[in-house]
């Protein structure tokens, strides 16, 4: 992971399980994607210069019910992305979404 992510510009991260797949699902993708969560020591091998972004919902802490739930099966206090990673200096998660909120009011203006 580390040597994939050397020099990139942006390290972007999704949800490893989407709402509404059945929770049998849970264990198999945790054991395949936890070795690709973003962390810190991924972005340090990226460079100084890397941010992170994801398209949400994230589980970067235990501050929600489904990653609660998650976490006390698992053991896991994040999956895709850890907190400090998620709220740290070179995330852009939200100025990524504010974005996307303003070109899907700008495709609904332009279909009307």
């Amino acid at each position: 992971m580390e040597k994939a992510v050397k020099g990139a510009d942006i390290i972007y991260t999704d949800i490893w399980v989407s709402m509404g797949e059945p929770a049998d699902v849970w264990e198999k993708r945790l054991k395949e994607l936890y070795p690709y969560q973003v962390n810190r020591k991924v972005m340090n091998s990226a460079g100084e210069k890397t941010y992170f972004m994801h398209c949400l919902p994230a589980y970067h802490d235990l501050n929600t019910s489904i990653s609660r739930e998650i976490g006390s099966r698992y053991g896991l206090d994040s999956l895709e992305v850890t907190d400090d990673v998620f709220e740290g200096s070179r995330s852009i998660v939200f100025d990524q979404a504010e974005n996307r909120m303003h070109t899907i009011k700008a495709v609904m203006a332009a279909t009307l």
